[in-house]
């Protein structure tokens, strides 16, 4: 049997990939029927967004994997389709940000304009490439403060290879994939079979596995949230599959992309009450949930109490160790912005550019039950030492 790919130094999957220039994951996983360490669910869940990309380029093969060794419980990612309908990892639908397409000079002519979620956008759209194109394109870091090492190392990746890495991994890692601007991707993208993007979404999950209610054998086995901005895309795949679906909720300036409904509509007890009977969490931006003024936080708006009292989990985002990223609450200390979130804002994961970081605080304040448990004991042997020797 292969052995599994993320026990592997990631310098030396960093060297394979450049050498062979192929997907480092064969398609389907041949261990995903292996025994697991199972998937922690007894503190709030650390979710990699696109990956550990504070550190490796976003939604890529090796920000995934570093994601996985630093202890997430969850990798997410952006999910849109290519021209010829292929299921891709990527956050934008432009390329301009994140690849090197602006230095191609073989691409210089599909520069365009389309309509975005209610603007005008112009650059190079994933829709007006073919996978085989995406494929050549090599994916930079979107920041420019952030290491830049990586920039040039590492393609685009598919969906398919995306949940692969999941199912490769050495202990049971859940996914947490978008389904990123359903409106626009389906505007300009067509399968032959008249499937929408939804239903492609869909059946590559079942494809592979994913099924059941949150909690449930099979969603132990293999965890997944689905998550969306659009309330109709949500509705939608709700009648193909019972795998737990999030609700993602941007500022309160942003309408929704497919239904165009303000924040405060989505976020009234009305339609907490209508959306509950599609999803078990909402994932708001941090900044809707707590307000900043001047860099400091303001008192936190009832969204988190709502939405509990609506039995909704809470998984907001994103969460940077940057200065400028932190308020000045926290003094410059991603533990402290932590230890706010989860104990006093009481959210039940986050959205973490930082998995690392994250997975040490809680090691350091709720650690694993099985290490909990091996400390007992110690102490517990060391108890029967002391009375030993005392006789």
């Amino acid at each position: 049997m292969r052995p599994s790919l993320c026990c592997a130094p990631l310098f030396l999957l960093l060297l394979l990939h450049l050498a062979f220039a192929r997907p480092l994951f064969p398609l389907p996983s041949k261990t995903k029927n292996e025994e697991k360490k199972p998937i922690q669910t007894f503190r709030p869940y650390n979710i990699a967004h696109r990956g550990s990309n504070g550190e490796i380029p976003e939604e890529t093969a090796a920000a995934y994997m570093r994601a996985i060794e630093e202890g997430a419980d969850f990798i997410e990612s952006d999910i849109l389709a290519s021209k010829d309908g292929a299921l891709i990892c990527f956050h934008d639908v432009t390329l301009d940000d994140t690849t090197d397409v602006a230095k191609r000079k073989e691409f210089a002519n599909r520069r365009r304009t389309y309509e975005v979620e209610w603007f005008n956008v112009t650059g190079w759209f994933v829709v007006d490439f073919t996978l085989e194109e995406l494929k050549t394109l090599r994916v930079k870091q979107r920041y420019s403060f952030r290491d830049q090492q990586y920039n040039g190392m590492f393609s685009i990746i598919t969906f398919e290879e995306f949940i692969s890495i999941a199912l490769d991994a050495d202990r049971t890692v859940g996914i947490y994939p978008e389904i990123k601007d359903p409106v626009f991707i389906n505007k300009h993208v067509k399968w032959a079979d008249g499937k929408k993007f939804e239903d492609k979404f869909v059946d590559t999950l079942l494809k592979y596995g994913y099924k059941g209610q949150y909690m449930s054998e099979n969603w132990l086995k293999q965890p997944l949230f689905i998550q969306s901005f659009a309330p109709t895309s949500i509705v939608h795949v709700s009648d193909f599959i019972d795998s737990p679906k999030v609700f993602l909720i941007d500022d309160i300036s942003v309408r929704t992309q497919d239904t165009n409904q303000s924040y405060w509509e989505i976020t009234s007890d009305d339609y907490l009450a209508y959306i509950s009977k599609y999803v078990v969490g909402l994932g708001p931006w941090k900044d809707t949930i707590v307000p900043a003024s001047g860099n400091y936080l303001m008192p936190p708006s009832d969204l988190v109490a709502r939405a509990h009292a609506h039995n909704l989990q809470v998984h907001p985002y994103t969460y940077r160790n940057e200065n400028q990223f932190l308020h000045f609450n926290f003094f410059q200390d991603p533990y402290n912005e932590y230890d706010f979130w989860i104990n006093t804002v009481g959210v039940d994961g986050l959205f973490t550019d930082f998995t690392g970081t994250l997975h040490r605080y809680q090691e350091l304040t709720s650690p694993h039950r099985k290490d909990e448990t091996a400390n007992s004991l110690l102490v517990k042997i060391s108890q029967m030492i002391s009375a030993y020797e005392g006789l």
